[in-house]
């Protein structure tokens, strides 16, 4: 089945102003985004954007784009309106990709996408991590699964937790202990999408600051890629952005 990327660029950016824009190789940065995104094999990419500019830009290389509201609370009910406008069935697959990703794996992208189902309205990614530093992190988010590869809960707290290793040191990975990195990369049915924004807001969410929190504390599946590799890093800083254009 045939899915939709809509990409969610804003040029607001406290550390790196108008990176939506951002040169990479003699195109902006999400520009080069939504190129990846059309090697995933995705039957129409369409950039959402609140700025007139970042519409300019998609429009010169070819890439379709459209403007939103500028007043949405999150890139989700950003994307919920586009889908919406653009008429997409309910069953559709729309995958949220961030405009800040110019190295995503394509493979990523469709392997995502592939986890939706009638039963899955929703689906994300991970990838084992490796490194005390990333396992102790509260910036790291974590992941737990169920036998099912569904998740059961995410944190920014260490999951799990290993009570023996980690009572004895605290300083190196207990041998097989691999946590999950979650992957900011979401796909959802079009019908659970348009549903979402409307979703109780679940107090676990305001606790660890994770959105995605909603859709578990109100009784829906999220299906997880675990991808064997970790992915490329999106733009953040102004060394971000130097070397991802050492790459193109």
């Amino acid at each position: 089945m045939g899915f939709t990327v809509i990409i969610p660029a804003r040029m607001a950016s406290s550390r790196l102003p108008n990176k939506p824009l951002a040169d990479l190789g003699g195109k902006p940065m999400v520009v080069r985004t939504a190129e990846r995104a059309l090697l995933s094999g995705a039957s129409q990419i369409m950039v959402a954007t609140d700025h007139l500019d970042i519409l300019a830009a998609c429009k010169a290389h070819g890439i379709a784009a459209c403007m939103t509201r500028a007043d949405h609370p999150s890139g989700t009910d950003r994307i919920a309106e586009v889908a919406a406008n653009m008429g997409l069935a309910a069953d559709a697959v729309v995958v949220n990709v961030q405009g800040d990703e110019p190295l995503i794996d394509p493979d990523l992208i469709r392997a995502t996408a592939n986890l939706v189902s009638q039963s899955v309205p929703m689906a994300t990614a991970a990838h084992a991590l490796d490194g005390v530093q990333d396992v102790f992190n509260p910036n790291v988010v974590k992941v737990v699964l169920d036998k099912q590869g569904r998740a059961m809960y995410f944190s920014r707290a260490t999951i799990p937790w290993d009570r023996d290793a980690f009572a004895l040191n605290r300083d190196a990975l207990p041998a097989g202990y691999a946590p999950l990195r979650h992957i900011g990369l979401y796909a959802y049915r079009n019908d659970f999408l348009q549903a979402y924004p409307l979703l109780e807001i679940s107090p676990l969410e305001q606790i660890e600051a994770l959105e995605q929190l909603r859709v578990l504390w109100n009784g829906h599946a999220i299906a997880v890629h675990v991808s064997a590799a970790s992915p490329a890093p999106g733009v953040d800083t102004p060394e971000d952005l130097e070397r991802v254009r050492q790459f193109y």
